[in-house]
This record gives C-alpha cells, sequence and structure tokens, in this order.
C-alpha cells in the first residue's frame, strides 16, 4: 500500500476519533471511550485479529489487539494509544473542537495532538503490518486505553492492578516526543524517556455560615480560600535539574549566554521571566521546578450564605527527588501562617519515573528517525505531564514517548496546544507518525 493511502487512512480515523467526543471531565460516568473502542475495534476487525474489551466502569472501555510473536522469548512491544480528551471550552476555539475538519493540511479538533494523533497513527501501522501478514518475533499489541486524562483509574491503573497479562511488553511507545529543536542541518528530535510525578492535593478551608447581608466580621471560608490559592500562585521554589536537562538544553542549540543562565540554579529563573515566548517559557519552567496549580474550587455556592467550607484541587508537579513529605513541606511553606488552616486530602500520588536509553527500542527509533532525516539525532527529553507510560514502568517496562512531526511545528506552540484552543495537528505530522511506527516494529520485531 502507498504511503498515502495509509496517510489518508489516518486522517479520516482521526477526524472520527475526535468526532467521538470522548471528554473525560474526571468523573467515573465521563469519557465514555466506548465510542472510539467501538470505532477502533471496527477498524481493526477487518485484519481478522482477535480483540479483547475492558470495561471496568460502564462506558469506560479499553480495547487490546495482539499480532503473536513467533519466539516466545523475544522482547514485545506495545504501541499504547489513550482514547479520552479534556473538556473544552468553545467559545476560545476558531472552529468547531469536536468537528474533526481537515483545513489547510491540518486536522483540528480537541484530541488532535492529545493524543488521537497518535493513537490513529499507531492503529493505522498496526492494521497495515497485520493485512501484511506480519510475524513479529515478540508480541506486538495495540493498546487503546481509557481514562488517561483523569489518573488512570479506570484505564491503564486498572488494567494493571487486574489484567496485566493482557498488555504486559517489554517495550512500550505512547506520547508524545517527536519534536525538532537544534539546527535544520542537524536536528535533535525529542523522545519523551522520563516524566514528572504528580501529586494532586484538594486543599479544604473551613469557616463558619451565616447571612451574607451581615459580612463584617464574619468566617468566610471562601476569603480565606482566596488567600491560600494567591499563595499558591505566588509560591516560587528554587528550580532543582534532573539528570536529563543538561542534553534537554544543549539540543536546543541556544547562544552560550542563554545557555549558561538555563544550566544556573540561581540564574533561570531570571532567564525564563524575560523570554519572550510563554509558551516556551512554562515548558522550560516546569522542566526544571516543581510546580503548583490551583486550578478547581468547590463549596456550597449560594450567593446570600456565608460558605462554611472551600474545596480547593490544586496540581502539583514534582521532580525526581520530591515525595509525599517534599510535597507536604512544599505546601507549608507556601501557605505560611495559613498552613495550620488547611486540611490536606491526597488525590493521587505516582513518583517521578524514568526509562534507560542503552536499549533495543532506542536502536530501533535511531535507524526509523533516520531514514525520514538522516542527519537527525534523538534527544531523550523529560516531560512534565503525567502519561500511562509511568505504569508500564511500574510494570518493568521501558516505556518511551515517540511520534515523529513535521520540522514545521513550532516545539512552543505545538506545546500551548495541549489542553489549549485551536488544538491541530498537520497530515504530514500524521504520515510521519505512522511511518515511524511502522518502521520501528519492523526493526526491533522482524
Amino acid at each position: 500500500m502507498a504511503t498515502g493511502d495509509l496517510t489518508g487512512r489516518t486522517v479520516e480515523l482521526l477526524q472520527a476519533l475526535i468526532r467521538n467526543a470522548c471528554v473525560n471531565d474526571g468523573t467515573p460516568e465521563s469519557g465514555q471511550e466506548v465510542r472510539n473502542a467501538d470505532l477502533l475495534q471496527s477498524y481493526l476487525e477487518g485484519s481478522g485479529l482477535a480483540i479483547q474489551r475492558y470495561e471496568p466502569t460502564p462506558g469506560r472501555v479499553s480495547l487490546v489487539a495482539r499480532i503473536e510473536g513467533t519466539d516466545p522469548s523475544a522482547p514485545s512491544l506495545c504501541l499504547m494509544g489513550h482514547t479520552d480528551v479534556v473538556p473544552v471550552s468553545p467559545d476560545g476555539w476558531s472552529r468547531d473542537p469536536f468537528g474533526g475538519e481537515l483545513v489547510d493540511g491540518e486536522v483540528w479538533g480537541r484530541g488532535a495532538v492529545d493524543m488521537l494523533n497518535l493513537t490513529a497513527a499507531q492503529a493505522v501501522a498496526f492494521r497495515h503490518l497485520a493485512d501484511q501478514g506480519f510475524r513479529p518475533r515478540g508480541d506486538l499489541v495495540y493498546f487503546a486505553v481509557a481514562d488517561e486524562e483523569s489518573g488512570s483509574a479506570h484505564g491503564a491503573r486498572w488494567m494493571a492492578d487486574n489484567a496485566a497479562d493482557a498488555i504486559r511488553a517489554d517495550y512500550v511507545l505512547t506520547e508524545s516526543g517527536g519534536i525538532h529543536s537544534g539546527s535544520e542541518e542537524a536536528p535533535a528530535i525529542s523522545v519523551h524517556v522520563a516524566e514528572k510525578g504528580v501529586a494532586w492535593r484538594r486543599l479544604t478551608v473551613r469557616g463558619t455560615p451565616g447571612h451574607g447581608s451581615m459580612p463584617f466580621r464574619t468566617d468566610n471560608a471562601l476569603v480565606k480560600a482566596a488567600a491560600v490559592v494567591q499563595r499558591l500562585a505566588d509560591y516560587r521554589p528554587p528550580a532543582r535539574f534532573n539528570e536529563l536537562w543538561l542534553a534537554q538544553v544543549d539540543a536546543m542549540d541556544l547562544p552560550e549566554e542563554a545557555r549558561v543562565q538555563l544550566l544556573d540554579e540561581d540564574r533561570i529563573d531570571g532567564f525564563l521571566a524575560e523570554m519572550p515566548n510563554p509558551g516556551a517559557a512554562g515548558h522550560l519552567h516546569a522542566c526544571s521546578h516543581t510546580t503548583f496549580s490551583p486550578n478547581a474550587v468547590a463549596g456550597p455556592g449560594k450567593t446570600n450564605v456565608i460558605p462554611n467550607r472551600v474545596d480547593i484541587d490544586v496540581d502539583i508537579r514534582t521532580i525526581p527527588g520530591d515525595d509525599e513529605a517534599a510535597v507536604a513541606a512544599h505546601l507549608r511553606e507556601a501557605l505560611g501562617n495559613l498552613a495550620d488552616h488547611v486540611e490536606v486530602e491526597p488525590l493521587m500520588d505516582d513518583a517521578s519515573s524514568s526509562s534507560r536509553i542503552d536499549t533495543p527500542l532506542w536502536e530501533s527509533l535511531e535507524r526509523a528517525v533516520a531514514r525520514a532525516y538522516p542527519s537527525g539525532r534523538l534527544s531523550p527529553q523529560f516531560t512534565v505531564g503525567f502519561t500511562d507510560a509511568r505504569i508500564f514502568r511500574e510494570m518493568g517496562s521501558v516505556a518511551y514517548g515517540a511520534g515523529l512531526f513535521s520540522p514545521s511545528v513550532n516545539g512552543g506552540e505545538f506545546a500551548r496546544r495541549f489542553h489549549g484552543n485551536d488544538e491541530r495537528v498537520d497530515v504530514e505530522s500524521l504520515r510521519l507518525s505512522s511511518g515511524l511506527y511502522l518502521d520501528v516494529c519492523r526493526d526491533l520485531l522482524g
């Protein structure tokens, strides 16, 4: 089959995945990934492969397909893509966020970069290999998983706890990677080999209820909560560099003075504050700091009642070395004299994780990328968001975030499309990513 045919299939499948609007707002009944699971099952069934479905919660369906290997001792590979997307504010979009429109060589819609693009490209590559009668040495698994966007309880975490053998693999490829940096002549192409930890916390602030018409000298929980939110927003923990930071900075091909500042824990914050590109500055800051983002507030919510309780959900992302005690110390330092007036409830606790790069999968990725960009090199990167790769690493897998995007894709702009407005991906990047997966599967397992 011609490359153009595979690209067309990837575009069409991505459009259909976007239109299914599997929006995960964090509640058990949201997501309804069954729609995308049905779509992907219908697409893959034509290859004659056996497909398993898992539904731990009504509507939260994950899908596993497998091409059996010929050698039980050979390494196995899992292509993993999630099928849920985050909520969207349509008013901020130039187009229908669930229209899946193809405009000027780009597919628009929620999930176009996170990560339905790669989920579609993996499915197309997997189906193409099956149609060709590909017989891998080790098992090749396709895993379309639910609930990645809200902690994996109804997806990969549940699978690891209840059906681990269905998805167990020596090597895993998932989101995202594939962005070019450095010079055009010798680009550095990112592969995500490590990620920050996640330590979501719910902070509860209490007060005394009363009538809203008499606010003087009252104990208003919302007023105290506002002060808590402001202190979290103002908190600036110091930079701490991980072992991948030097390689990440070197891959950017920066002027020497900029490089020196980014590698100095005492100077980096001043440098980032002056960067003209806020998207790039935010990404680099997140790579080098533990971060705190108060993102949701809930309370009684009646206009004429002084609230006696407000809950603040805080997205905390930790760097290597941070544990629960370190998170608690950060919160106490940030809140100061308010700390004793706040109750802290852990919502999620997963440590930072990483995979080694001296592996056959890394070598296969190098050869695959070289086919498209002979002068390119892989750049191991630290991703600031959590992915389901962390769960596979707990199971003993080597897991990388790896796609392949067009050199025209700007890394800073691309990063702002994750969970942002006007999310979209170019068709050339879809072609490159599906080609990457084909090449890696053949090289590693063929």
